[in-house]
């Protein structure tokens, strides 16, 4: 079985993925001339915006919770195992790779997530939408809608789930002897705890837990840097000649080098995957623009930050010459190297926090998909044992195959969603068009359905759906 998926990954990654990612990244930098760099100053303004808009009752999560639930789901294995497995195998030019896909992505992560928001449907107490409503409204193409929904409820809700518990069994099993059954087990309890919880309990866990990881692990990796300080600019060289150097084109290795780094940057910050924009369209905001700016934002903090820390810690120690060692286990020696045995017990303790936080995130990208192809109590309780049944098989399962089987699904589920916002993309445009008119005239933007006449399929933001009056 791990040989056909290699076969097909090597077929889909090689001929199609990288191009496209890279392609469609670059194309909608252009049209929305640089947005990702120009708008660093407005995506923390709007981070902490306050403002509700709803006058039905309805309360989605706040755009600082929607923020940490797509990041919780960001911010896991991908950087401490991912970072890890890129320089392994391709290298430090691997890294430059992985910063192209943020840098690019960044765009692509721009208009996924605005569009999550233009088409997001009220439900009871808070939103749903994402790709697959985009899909079916924006596209009027329900069938496609179901079809990613059915992919990132398989990858995410399953697939990622067994990754991340996968790096947190083996980082537990490196620092502390656990054996793995005891591991799954333990990991089974907590998630069922939580994901019978609902969305709200997902939100209030994501938003304590990951901005203090976070914080803690940058500022550890800050003091390596500190530490290395002097070796900063042959780090830097390493990494651009190794990206672009002729021993790895003479070698043959340039190609594997940069499937590598897009393929583990893709699966760290997810720009243009179509799973952040579930997250996106849960939080209430004034302007569908300010949960695309967030969601921007987002990308560059997994990459750009965190990664960037992981990678610096792993090349100053040099310990990713070391083959032998499983993803996280490599992360977890450079840290030991650069600091000490209580390193790798803490990394130990962070992957939990990172990768089970990626866990709760994974769950509701599942779950809000499986909401849109068929409201159904009994399948929503048969979606959350299968989670649950990940998790375990994730833990004691070989670290290849689900990593493989992972490559493969995200891949199937980035080439539908960049389809759909290559398509839906000038509603995007229009909606950055509308926001910049109002922030001109010195009004912080709002929101309605007529601000783009022609655009079909938006169920809210009519209105009388909202209580802001424009200023």
């Amino acid at each position: 079985m791990e040989e056909l998926i290699s076969t097909l990954n090597g077929w889909m990654w090689g001929y199609i993925l990288v191009a496209a990612l890279l392609g469609f990244g670059l194309y909608f930098t252009i049209r929305l001339n640089f947005a990702q760099f120009r708008y660093i100053p407005e995506m923390f303004r709007v981070l902490f915006d306050k403002r509700a808009i709803s006058a039905d009752g309805k309360k989605g999560t706040s755009p600082f919770q929607a923020f940490t639930i797509s990041t919780a789901s960001r911010v896991g294995t991908g950087n401490l195992a991912g970072v890890a497995a890129a320089i392994s195998v391709g290298g430090p030019g691997a890294v430059f790779w992985m910063w192209m896909v943020a840098i690019l992505g960044g765009a692509s992560s721009f208009i996924e997530s605005t569009l999550a928001q233009v088409y997001k449907i009220p439900d009871k107490d808070q939103y749903r939408g994402g790709p697959a409503y985009y899909m079916e409204k924006g596209l009027n193409n329900r069938m496609l809608g179901i079809i990613f929904a059915i992919t990132i409820t398989f990858t995410y809700g399953l697939v990622f789930s067994s990754v991340q518990s996968n790096t947190i069994r083996l980082a537990f099993e490196r620092s502390f002897d656990i054996e793995r059954w005891t591991m799954g087990i333990i990991l089974t309890i907590i998630t069922a705890l939580i994901i019978f919880g609902g969305l709200k309990r997902i939100a209030q866990v994501t938003q304590f837990v990951v901005p203090i990881m976070a914080i803690f692990y940058i500022i550890l990796a800050a003091y390596v840097l500190i530490a290395n300080l002097p070796q900063l600019p042959q780090m830097i060289g390493m990494i651009f000649q190794g990206a672009f150097g002729f021993r790895e084109i003479a070698g043959g290795t340039f190609g594997g080098m940069i499937l590598v780094g897009v393929k583990r940057g893709l699966f760290s910050n997810e720009a243009g995957m179509g799973s952040a924009p579930n997250a996106a369209a849960t939080s209430e905001v004034s302007h569908p623009v300010k949960q695309g700016l967030i969601q921007t934002l987002g990308v560059f903090t997994d990459t750009l930050l965190i990664c960037s820390a992981t990678a610096v810690i792993i090349l100053f120690s040099g310990e990713y010459v070391n083959t032998d060692l499983d993803g996280v286990q490599l992360t977890q020696l450079a840290f030991e190297t650069q600091l000490g045995r209580w390193a790798a017990i803490f990394i130990a303790v962070a992957i939990f926090l990172f990768a089970f936080s990626s866990i709760i995130g994974n769950y509701y990208y599942g779950e809000t998909n499986i909401e849109f192809i068929k409201e159904s109590a009994t399948g929503m309780f048969i979606y959350r044992l299968a989670v649950l049944a990940m998790v375990l098989f994730g833990a004691v399962a070989e670290f290849g195959l689900v990593w493989s089987l992972a490559d493969l699904t995200m891949g199937i589920m980035a080439l539908i969603n960049l389809y759909a916002i290559f398509r839906l993309s000038k509603v995007a445009y229009a909606a950055l068009k509308d926001y910049n008119r109002q922030r001109k005239e010195g009004k912080d933007p709002v929101f309605y359905q007529d601000h783009l006449p022609g655009v079909k399929g938006m169920e809210y933001w009519r209105r009388d759906q909202t209580s802001e009056k424009e200023q």
